[in-house]
């Protein structure tokens, strides 16, 4: 292995032919000796040797031989590397996503043991490792989500005179192999692993985080669980908001292809045909299986049918005449009591506290709501002076109780009643 600075510093001198020569291992995994040389005269300064070029990179271990060949190839290292700062990721595994997802249930599990033993290298172990898995994850979220909108844009600027089936063929592989297991994993519901799991792992963080503060841990061991606590939220909406742009990306293109495939395209040119020349001329017979019938099948009705569109057609309406309108029935107004009596009762009954309780009293055979409309009519007659009392009262009726301030009924002044007149007289 070669010494990093020299590797890093061969980086820097030679950047421009490091970088194609990362571009071409998507379609060339292997480099032989013409390739390398064309590739090295392009991009080179131009003040540089060319064999030079080549045998500093081979010497910083860039490009590395291949066993039983005179071909050459990067060094896996700086590849990823490359690919890293040029945005350029190769599209990863789901599964290798889901194992790393599964792994955090463990270092979760190292983290509660080492609560509950108050294991303290147990607890730092389980730590580190949720901070590892949840580095990877993010890095790999990250990368895959560069490699689906490269190849998104890839299927996009495509030739569009190939056939979109094979111009979207690898959108739709992505789709199947990678977008629907990432949402099966990323479903927040019962089938999902991703959110109940880094739930979990946050809940464990916590319970750590307020543990080690009671028992008076190190402050700089508090500060990493909380660290790696924050670590695994944001990773819990990055999960979601990357979820969700991959299947956005993917999902019109797998739409598009599903709508455009050949026998889409040759039943649309058909019918283009039957609409420009006609269904004789649109369809040519030629075409036809040769095993096609050319039996006509008839359709006849049965007896009941035939009968019954007779009835139809023999059908006249019977007229019905509606009855004559006759006069209801008027039926008489109950007359409860003789008002004019009951007012002269009362008159003679004056002074009165409480009329609602002179009515119940002396006209209880009376049903309440007649009651009450005498009750509201006597107090607004202009024979006697009503007045409205400041405390409430409750009398009790035939079927209901009710609550009210009494009205005072008494005489008017100046006037005098009819029964003192006829005894004055």
């Amino acid at each position: 292995m070669a010494a990093p600075k020299s590797l890093i510093f061969q980086l820097h001198q030679h950047w421009e032919v490091v970088e194609q020569f990362t571009r071409l291992s998507r379609e060339y995994p292997a480099f032989d000796f013409r390739m390398l040389e064309q590739v090295i005269n392009q991009y080179k300064n131009k003040d540089t040797d060319g064999n030079a070029v080549l045998t500093s990179l081979v010497n910083a271990e860039i490009l590395q031989p291949i066993n039983r060949s005179s071909d050459y190839q990067l060094n896996t290292l700086v590849v990823d590397f490359v690919r890293g700062l040029t945005q350029e990721h190769e599209l990863g595994l789901s599964a290798v996503l889901k194992a790393r997802v599964d792994a955090i249930k463990d270092a979760t599990s190292q983290v509660l043991e080492g609560l509950d033993g108050s294991d303290n290298d147990l607890l730092r172990t389980g730590a580190s490792r949720l901070s590892e898995l949840v580095r990877k994850i993010t890095q790999q979220l990250t990368q895959d989500k560069q490699a689906i909108f490269e190849i998104a844009e890839l299927a996009k600027s495509a030739d569009t005179s190939v056939p979109i089936e094979r111009r979207y063929r690898e959108v739709l592989e992505v789709y199947d192999q990678y977008v629907e297991p990432m949402n099966e994993m990323m479903d927040s519901g019962l089938g999902g692993s991703f959110y109940p799991l880094l739930e979990k792992a946050e809940e464990a963080l916590d319970e750590a985080v307020d543990i080690l503060s009671m028992r008076g841990s190190l402050y700089q061991q508090r500060l990493a669980m909380r660290q790696i606590a924050y670590q695994v939220k944001d990773l819990r909406y990055h999960g979601r908001v990357i979820a969700q742009q991959c299947a956005a990306t993917l999902l019109p293109l797998r739409e598009e292809a599903r709508q455009h495939n050949q026998l889409s395209a040759v039943i649309s040119k058909q019918l283009s045909q039957v609409r420009k020349k006609g269904l004789v001329r649109g369809l040519s017979t030629s075409g036809f299986p040769v095993w096609k019938g050319s039996r006509i099948t008839k359709v006849q009705l049965g007896n009941e049918v035939r009968e019954l569109m007779a009835e139809f057609m023999n059908f006249e309406p019977s007229s019905i005449p509606f009855p004559d309108e006759d006069d209801a029935p008027t039926s008489p107004m109950i007359n409860w009591v003789d008002e004019e009596l009951l007012r002269e009762q009362l008159l003679d009954a004056l002074p009165l506290e409480n009329l609602m309780a002179w009515l119940a009293k002396n006209y209880q055979h009376l049903p309440d709501a007649e009651l009450l409309r005498l009750y509201h009519e006597l107090t607004r007659a202009p024979q006697w002076e009503s007045t409205l009392g400041a405390n409430s009262n409750t009398t009790r009726l035939n079927t209901i109780a009710v609550t009210y301030h009494p009205h005072e009924l008494k005489t008017l002044a100046g006037s005098t009643k009819t029964k003192d007149v006829d005894n004055a007289n």
